[in-house]
């Protein structure tokens, strides 16, 4: 009989027992899905790129830092989806992140999408993250939603105010997506009421098209002093860039979707949107949660990278979120998560907090202390909105 030494006997259980150890250890810490649905592709990708962005580095710092919600450890792990910036995707994505990855909260950061997600929201049970600043997606009394950007209405009178002290002629050359479309139908009427005159109005296919021509020349042709553009980023800087190139010598009233350094680079810089108004690019913004999160975002994107306001605010959010999750003790109830998130928002540390969160009010809309960007001089300046 051959002798085998009892080291050796002992040597497969005890591999066997640091197999169940390491098992336990491994299910010990439970991961916590957070869905988005996005343009992920076409052109608003790099938006949907910019909103992913933000959600991840949010998600790598948590998880860094340890999360446990009610004596359980969770590891973050945002799953994203396609939706090509379609209400109707979205719908389909929503459906799948919460039936098949069970996700109590879910992101989209388009208005389409939002009310999409709306229609079943309550009765799917989970929190939508709206990043919206369309006024009417905490109006109409869904109780599990949050919109992320400020309304979009506080931007209105400011920046009619700045621009008409131009001249009183709009010209009005938007994307057709639902988002420009409602903010169309508030800035028109908010543009003649003060005095000015809309000399024309052609929507045009931001997502779709690359060559902007001929619906920017039919709005010239009426001699526009300014003009009301905006849909995402590059395409918005292209109907500029084109603008220019057609003989346009006024300036651009920039819809907060579009970010005017990311505009800036497809324009070749500023000069181009001299004396155009829109939101602050966080790159331009001196306050100090503003540049630390510049610096974290480069350093995990990519030095030449800049963050977009979309990066900034839904990285925020979703610390919110989590923070309200431990403060409620449940990942997986969306009404006690959402009853959280005011506290949440107040509480939230400086250094996380790059666009001034102060609260979530009652119809869950993100309360903030907005700051917005004109183009003087050829460069970026900030203001806040309650100085114009």
């Amino acid at each position: 009989m051959r002798f085998i030494p009892q080291a050796l006997k002992l040597a497969p259980l005890a591999a066997t027992v640091a197999l169940a150890f390491s098992a336990s250890g491994a299910l010990a810490q439970e991961v916590l899905k957070i869905g988005l649905t996005a343009p992920l592709s076409g052109g608003a990708a790099l938006y949907g790129k910019n909103v992913l962005n933000g959600l991840n580095l949010a998600a790598k710092e948590i998880n860094a830092q340890g999360l446990t919600v009610g004596g359980k450890k969770y590891k973050v792990e945002i799953v994203a989806l396609d939706d090509k910036y379609s209400p109707a995707e979205a719908a389909i994505n929503a459906r799948r992140l919460k039936q098949q990855h069970e996700t109590a909260v879910i992101y989209v950061p388009h208005s389409g999408g939002a009310f999409a997600l709306q229609a079943f929201n309550q009765q799917e049970n989970f929190l939508l993250m709206a990043y919206t600043s369309v006024p009417t997606i905490t109006e109409k009394g869904n109780k599990l939603t949050m919109r992320i950007p400020p309304n979009f209405m506080t931007y209105i009178e400011p920046f009619i105010r700045y621009e008409m002290k131009k001249g009183k002629k709009l010209g009005m050359a938007p994307a057709d997506h639902d988002y420009a479309k409602a903010w169309v139908a508030a800035f028109e009427p908010a543009w003649t009421k003060a005095g000015g005159t809309v000399t024309s109005k052609n929507p045009m296919s931001y997502n779709k098209s690359a060559d902007f021509y001929t619906g920017v020349s039919r709005v010239l042709e009426t001699k526009p002093d300014v003009m009301f553009i905006g849909g995402p980023s590059e395409p918005t800087g292209l109907v500029a860039k084109q603008a220019r190139e057609l003989g346009f010598k006024g300036s651009f009233i920039v819809m907060d979707q579009a970010k005017m350094d990311e505009m800036a680079k497809v324009t070749g810089g500023l000069q181009m949107l001299e004396g155009s108004i829109g939101t602050l690019p966080l790159t331009a913004d001196e306050r100090p949660g503003a540049k630390g999160f510049v610096a974290a975002y480069r350093a995990a994107y990519g030095a030449n990278m800049n963050p977009s306001s979309e990066s900034s605010l839904n990285y925020s959010s979703l610390h919110i979120v989590v923070n309200a999750m431990k403060l409620a003790g449940t990942v997986s109830d969306p009404t006690a998560i959402r009853a959280k998130l005011d506290a949440a928002a107040k509480a939230l540390p400086d250094a996380i907090n790059p666009n001034d969160f102060n609260g979530v009010d009652a119809n869950g809309g993100s309360v903030l202390n907005t700051v917005i960007g004109v183009v003087e001089g050829g460069k970026l300046k900030g203001v806040r909105l309650k100085d114009l």
